[in-house]
């Protein structure tokens, strides 16, 4: 009879798995931990390092395009770093919105810019910075806001952003949309106010932009003697422009009152400013005739004013046709900024 095969050591001494050699059999027996193959190892550590480097890369992107929200101290946060567009909050919008970040904390982050050695300048937010302020004040919150660190290319890139945000979430007066305009112009975003008025308000109807740049006229003449600007409203204003542009007198008056009175509300400001014009007297077809015999233009068979033809030969650029119920411009100097003007000037002329 054959001798059957010995499956385990003759000796009694335990068998060291660690130490014993896989074999096909083995690999189904109860206990047997099997190695790893090397190749393994290597493969699964080089996945990590990989998506390591994606979730870096992409943290990096995110910051760099300003999509990666921080916590930024609020002293750290230059108010003034843009001449803002909002004078000033109303109380109870300002009131409301404090009530909401005391209740739900901050859902909307402020746009900053990093100026640099750990300061930051403000793009848009403003009434949100204000307000968390006045909460960390009366010890609510931790001192921080939560930010989107942009990148602007230029002044004019930041100013846009601004006037975007103000204008989606809270709609400024037509004043205060000219005098950030004319502000970004003086800072040297744009060569002008009515170019600044073009590039800020580039998604504005041509009508919404005629009345903007009506008001830089307001802001020209009267920003340093008027206290509440932007309760004048879009009639008044409109008016108002009508009137400086055709009563130098009624200017002077206006602010000298503006300057001797100083209204303390807003309402006694606008009362000012209509009753300066309700005192205004129209000019006479005389004083008209004046004018026109000062700048050398002829009077038609009526009596005043220019004919249509002396009109184009004064301004030898526009050429003006009229058929019943038309009138037609052509010329070189007939052009967008043109077609703009006239748009403003029907919009005051209906407001008589």
């Amino acid at each position: 009879m054959a001798k059957r095969k010995r499956l385990t050591p003759a000796s009694s001494a335990p068998v060291n798995r660690a130490d014993a050699v896989e074999t096909k059999a083995s690999r189904g027996l109860t206990g047997m931990t099997p190695r790893s193959a090397p190749i393994a190892d290597v493969a699964g550590a080089s996945a990590a390092q990989a998506a390591l480097e994606e979730v870096a890369g992409e943290m990096a992107d995110a910051r760099r395009e300003g999509r990666l929200v921080a916590r930024i101290k609020l002293e750290a946060i230059d108010e003034a770093h843009l001449v803002r567009d909002r004078i000033d909050a109303d109380e109870t919008e300002m009131d409301a919105l404090i009530a909401s970040l005391r209740s739900r904390g901050q859902q909307t982050p402020l746009e900053i810019v990093d100026l640099g050695k750990g300061t930051y300048g403000l793009i848009s937010g403003w009434r949100r910075l204000v307000a968390l302020r006045r909460l960390r004040s009366e010890g609510v919150g931790d001192g921080t806001a939560l930010c989107l660190i942009r990148a602007p290319q230029t002044a004019t890139d930041a100013y846009i952003a601004m006037v975007e945000e103000n204008e989606i979430r809270a709609g400024l007066s037509f004043y205060e949309r000219a005098r950030i305009a004319a502000r970004a112009a003086e800072q040297g975003a744009y060569p002008t106010g009515r170019y600044a008025v073009k590039g800020l308000f580039a998604n504005a109807t041509a009508s919404k932009r005629s009345k903007i740049v009506s008001f830089l006229s307001v802001y020209e003449t009267l920003d340093d003697v008027l206290k509440f600007p932007s309760a004048i409203s879009e009639r008044l204003g409109l008016a108002l422009v009508k009137a400086i542009e055709s009563d130098g007198v009624l200017l002077n008056n206006l602010r000298a009152n503006l300057k001797e009175y100083k209204p303390d509300t807003a309402e006694a400001e606008l009362a000012s400013i209509e009753a300066a014009m309700k005192d205004m007297v129209p000019p006479t077809r005389a004083e008209l005739n004046k004018n026109y015999d000062e700048l050398g233009i002829p009077k038609d068979k009526r009596g005043w004013g220019p004919t249509p033809a002396q009109v184009a030969a004064a301004v030898p650029g526009v050429s003006v046709k009229y058929v019943q119920g038309k009138i037609t411009l052509t010329g070189q100097d007939v052009s967008e900024g043109l077609r703009e003007d006239l748009e403003m000037w029907l919009l005051t002329r209906s407001k008589k």
